[in-house]
């Protein structure tokens, strides 16, 4: 499974919420980002419950205000078969 999700968080925290999201093996890529939200990230998971549980994680977090999850859809430019070779 792979989904990319867009957080709002607190005015400040942006550099120290970033540099701990980069310690979740499922976050395979995380940046700052400028515009109505404050950090991109892209999620992997091979747990059909991966993606769900790190939204979970996400949303209880102190510094996150708000959370916009975009699941990717197979066989519109994503594949299973990307997703298992590496996820790329």
């Amino acid at each position: 499974m792979q989904a990319y999700i867009l957080l709002n968080c607190n005015t400040g925290s942006e550099v120290e919420l970033i540099s701990e999201l980069k310690k979740y093996p499922e976050i395979t890529e995380v940046n700052g980002i400028w515009g109505k939200y404050d950090v991109f990230l892209k999620v992997c998971s091979d747990d059909p419950d991966g993606i769900d549980k790190i939204v979970s994680t996400l949303r209880n977090h102190k510094d996150i205000t708000n959370s916009y999850t975009m699941h990717v859809l197979y066989g519109q430019g994503g594949t299973i078969d990307e997703l298992e070779s590496g996820r790329d």
